[in-house]
Order: C-alpha cells, then structure tokens, then sequence
C-alpha cells in the first residue's frame, strides 16, 4: 500500500493529495529516522523475548481471581483442576494451529490478518471492532486495575481501596506502559521479561507452599464432593478458565517484530504454554491444599486468602507479586494490542494515522496511544467486569473462525507456503470445542451473551458508513486529512512507506 507521507492520491478513501511543502516536511521527519530508506517495525525480538511476551500476556491477573470462577461451575477441586488441564490442553492446541498460519501470512495483526486473508474484509473488520474497541481495552482496564488494588490493599489492610485512588493509580500505571512501548520496543521487552519473572516467582512461591502442605499430608479437599454435572456449568467453568488463558495469541499479532519467526514462532508457543499450564494446575492445587472450596468461593483474592493462611507477618508478600504480574500483563496487552490497530490500519479499516512509525523511535507511537487512551476510558465504569463476560463468547467464537482458517485455506489456497503443517485433525478439535463452550452459554447465560450479539452487531452499520462506503462528501474528506497531518505533525510519524521524492 504505497502512500506519500501520510496521505492516498485521491482514491476512494477518504484522504486527499498534501501539498508539496508538507511532502518536504515528511521527507525531512523520515530523514532522522534511525534506519535509513524505509520506515517500518524492525525484527527486534528474539526467543525469550517471545516466550516472555505470551507467558507475561497469559499470567496476569486471571490466575489469582479466576479459580473462584471455576469452582463456582464445577463444585469439587477435581474437576476444577481437571478444567484447568483440559483450559491449558484447549489454547496449546489454537496455538498450534496459529502457528501454521503465523509462518504463512507473516503479518502483525494475527486472527485479524489470517480471516482477512481468508473471509475478505467484512469478517475481518467484525474481528478487528470486537477486539479493538472492547474486548482489548477493557481487559487491559480491569488488569491495571487489579494491579492498583493489590499496590494499594497494604495501605487499606482491613478494607476496600478507595474508587478514585484505584482508578487514577490505574490510569498511570497505563501512562507509563505507554510512554516505554512509544519510546523503544527494547525497553517494552525488557519490562516484559522482568515482570514476566516477578511473576513466575509469586507463582512458585505458592506452588512451593503447596508442596509443604502436601508433605504434610493435606489432601482433604481434593475429591469429588458436590461435583455438578449440568453440561451448562461445565461450559461456564472454561469461561473463567479460558479467560485466565487468554493472550497465548498474543505474539502473533507482533510477528514482523520477532527474529526468525518460522523457527522461534513455534518454539516460543509450545514452550510458553506447556510452561503456563504446568504452573497454572499446580498453583491451583497448592490452593487446595490449604483452602476448601467454600473458602476458595468466598474469596474475592484467592492468593491473598492463601498467603494470609500460611505466610503470617510475610503475607504481604503475595500482593506485592500479584502486583508485579498484572503490571507486566498490562504492558503484554499493550504491546500487542497496539500492533493489531497498527495492523487494521494498514488494511485501511481504522483511521491512517495508525499506520505511522515514530521516526527516531521506530515504534508505533499512534496506535500504542490510541490503545491507552482506549482502556482509560473504560476506566470510568464501574462495571467492566460485565462487560467482559458479555464478549467472552464472542472473543472465542472470532478465534475459533481464525483456526477455521486453516483447513479452509488448505481447500482453497492448497499451494500457499506452508512452512508448518499441523494435523486437520487438531483444527477440527478446536472448532468442536469452541462451539461447546460459544453455543452452550448461550442458552445457560442468554442476557449476557444477547449483550454480546449486539456488540457484534454494532460493527455492521461503522463498516458500511466509514468503509464500504466509499463517495463520502468532500467536507469529511478535507477534515480527516486535516486532523491526519495535524497527528502527524504532533507525533513525529510518518507512514510505512518510503515518502515519494519530490
């Protein structure tokens, strides 16, 4: 997609030609860009990087609230840890496949790019709206805000941290995510790669205590005791499980940025996941070890209740952690996120100043503020929780059409390069699974996943008024190219492309 600067040459888009000293400008910004020539994304990201980035995106805030949710659905630890397996077996599996179509349409946006390249763009842009405008910044808003809960509970050990002070912590705790992923993509992997650490110590802290339990010989609540076994609960308990797993897509969508993706791509993902799903199952067993499932139900911090059990004058410790683990995952989410903006920009599905790379920094500073700017919003409400479950079904359902992607482009495109090749029988598993825990809720939980339905809807009428619709009256053409060069100008950006020569 060939632009000059920032702006189309007057095609059924809504942008305009820029005159001829705004050009001058744009080559003048490109000119102190690091890397001469072209501006775009480079490959910065090696191995680790891409095991931090999905370990660090998974394990944020779900673990230490999701495993009342389970056992809400399930009724007895044993299924709740068998949920929890069979959650961890159910992503290993869509990443796999992910890795197919990752080393095949090696382009950032992930599930946006791949139903693109396989439904056309209406699909896509359903895709691109769910996860774009609600379900990525509001899951990144409730994770910012578990994390100033937990910096604040020291503070309030006997209550509820105050709205305001929760809510405006959380705010800059997004600012500063922000700020390091427009400035370089270096320090936004290293704080992944630290934070992603911090975590997985919070977790073996717990895991360790665990163990002790179990030498000592508490096993008492691990059985089969007041097990539900209505299909409908089965199939919310791996919504609370599922979603604790959320993010092991998430270095797909920054594929241009990764070293050697055909190679480090699968690797990262079979490694980061069998990782998670050890320590997810484990850390809920040391859970049980010391808690019932009473307990576990009536606590809204589960890690808190454990630590307060077991750690005495230490159990300070574990908020600290938890902390720790949902500060990376904001910068996970972030750091991805804004590539998948980036990436429907690109498609020309969200506004073009998307597109633009910071010139000194090489980072995608537009889109990387649009996400910000996004979650702070969603900040304000009180009930994000809501709405997370009312698009649970549809954030599933819109993966489970990417894997379908692979045996549909394996019939229609057989000769595209297919430098990994997985079984059709592990796409169909998906699609079956993903079907059962869609379609089930929807008759268990009909008002929530109603919500959902018109939140999908709603994407129909955007996509026919900003993009299918392609004569738009000139007053709107001249105000988008305006408030274009105006960003531009502000952010230092250019696009992709090299600027034309004048």
């Amino acid at each position: 997609m060939s632009r000059k600067g920032s702006i189309k040459n007057g095609d059924n888009n809504c942008f305009d030609t820029v005159e001829n000293n705004e050009e001058k400008e744009l080559e003048a910004m490109s000119a102190t860009a690091d890397a001469p020539g072209e501006i775009k994304l480079e490959a910065k990201m090696g191995l680790i990087n891409g095991i931090t980035v999905i370990v660090g995106s998974i394990i944020g805030s779900g673990i230490f609230v999701s495993p009342t949710g389970v056992i809400m659905h399930t009724g007895s630890t044993n299924v709740a840890l068998l949920v929890w397996t069979l959650s961890g077996i159910f992503s290993m599996v869509g990443a796999y496949c992910y890795a197919e179509l990752g080393c095949m349409i090696k382009r950032s946006g992930a599930d946006y790019a791949y139903i693109m390249e396989t439904f056309g763009p209406f699909a896509a842009f359903i895709r691109l709206w769910i996860e774009c405008m609600i379900v990525r910044p509001c899951s990144q808003a409730i994770v910012a805000l578990t994390f100033s809960i937990y910096v604040l509970k020291p503070i309030f050990p006997d209550c509820d941290p105050p709205g305001d002070a929760a809510r405006l912590l959380a705010a800059v705790c997004i600012c500063t995510l922000a700020f390091v992923n427009c400035w370089d993509v270096k320090w936004a992997t290293r704080v992944q790669d630290v934070f992603t650490y911090a975590k997985l110590v919070a977790l073996l802290v717990i895991i360790t205590a665990g163990a002790y339990q179990l030498a000592k010989g508490h096993t008492e609540h691990f059985n089969f005791d007041n097990t539900k076994t209505e299909v409908t609960s089965i199939a919310l308990s791996f919504y609370s499980g599922l979603f604790a797993y959320n993010g092991w897509n998430y270095l797909n969508f920054i594929i241009e940025e990764l070293k050697d993706p055909i190679k480090n791509l699968p690797r990262a993902i079979a490694i980061s996941c069998t990782l998670v799903t050890v320590v997810y199952v484990c850390t809920n067993a040391a859970f049980y070890t010391t808690l019932s499932p009473k307990e576990v139900l009536a606590s809204e911090a589960v890690a808190v209740t454990f630590a307060n059990r077991l750690f005495g004058v230490m159990a300070w410790i574990i908020p600290v952690f938890v902390a720790l683990s949902t500060f990376g995952a904001v910068n996970g989410i972030l750091l991805t996120s804004s590539r998948l903006f980036y990436a429907g920009a690109c498609e020309g599905q969200m506004p073009e100043i998307l597109t633009m790379i910071q010139v000194s920094r090489l980072t995608p500073a537009p889109a990387v503020i649009c996400m910000a700017l996004l979650s702070m919003c969603y900040l304000a409400s009180s009930n994000i929780n809501a709405l997370i479950n009312y698009v649970g079904f549809a954030t599933w359902l819109s993966i489970g059409v990417s894997v379908l992607c692979v045996p549909w482009l394996r019939y229609t495109q057989p000769n595209l390069a297919r430098p990994i090749r997985v079984n059709l029988i592990f796409p169909i598993l998906y699609i079956l699974a993903t079907l059962f825990v869609t379609l089930v809720p929807m008759y268990a939980s009909p008002v929530e996943t109603g919500y959902g339905c018109l939140m999908i809807f709603s994407a129909v009428p955007v996509y026919f008024a900003f993009i299918a619709w392609k004569t738009k009256p000139k007053f709107f053409v001249s105000g988008v190219v305006g408030v274009t060069k105006f960003m531009q100008k502000l952010m230092v950006v250019v696009g992709k492309a090299k600027p034309a020569q004048v």
